[in-house]
């Protein structure tokens, strides 16, 4: 599974924002650590768009097609398939 552009451009814009893609036997995750910046991120996925809010800032990307999971723990938005 590809990092969606719009989250590699954001990490590409704030050094703060970190991400990682690990691929598993039986599954692809995509982590987005937010580092120390104020506010804990929430997501919210809305048809196929999913809407990251955290420190007054909102950050839309289309969830991959093959994604089962978006969620945020921690200050990591994490992406499954």
């Amino acid at each position: 599974m590809e990092t969606p552009p719009e989250l590699r451009d954001v990490a590409g814009d704030q050094n703060d924002i970190t991400i990682s893609n690990r691929e598993y036997e039986d599954e692809s995750v995509i982590a987005v650590d937010f580092g120390p910046i104020a506010g804990e991120p929430s997501v919210d996925v809305v048809g196929e768009t999913a809407i990251v809010a955290v420190d007054g800032r909102q950050y839309e990307f289309d969830v991959p097609a093959d994604a089962t999971d978006v969620t945020v723990n921690d200050g990591v938005l994490t992406i499954r398939d």
